[in-house]
C-alpha cells in the first residue's frame, strides 16, 4: 500500500513542487489528516505547534518547513516532534523520508 501524505501549504509552488515529490516516490497526496501516514506542515504561526503535537501525538510523523528568518518557529516545530527545516531543505528531506 502506498504511503498517504498529507501536504498543508498555503503556497501552490510549493504544493505542486511536493505533490511531485511525493508522486516520484510511488506514494500519494491526502486530505485527509486521519489517515495519513506523513503530514508535510507549512509552518504559519504559532498555531502551528499545537497541530504538530497533535498528529505526533497519534503516532503520525510530521515534515514542517518554514522560512529560515523564523527560527522560533522551525524550534518550535522541532520541541512538538516534528522534523522541521527551511524552505529550501524540504524537498530533499521529504524525499529522503519517502524513501526510507
Amino acid at each position: 500500500m502506498a504511503k498517504r501524505v498529507l501536504l498543508a501549504t498555503r503556497d501552490l509552488l510549493f504544493r505542486s513542487k511536493l505533490g511531485g515529490v511525493v508522486a516520484a516516490a510511488g506514494a500519494e497526496v491526502s486530505r485527509d489528516e486521519a489517515a495519513c501516514d506523513l503530514a508535510v506542515l507549512e509552518l504559519d504561526g504559532p498555531a502551528a505547534a499545537a497541530r504538530i503535537s497533535d498528529l505526533v501525538g497519534r503516532g503520525i510523523p510530521v515534515l514542517a518547513y518554514g522560512s529560515h528568518v523564523h527560527a522560533e518557529l522551525l524550534r518550535a516545530a522541532r520541541e512538538a516532534g516534528a522534523a522541521a527545516v527551511p524552505n529550501s531543505q524540504v524537498e530533499a528531506r521529504l524525499r529522503d523520508l519517502l524513501n526510507t
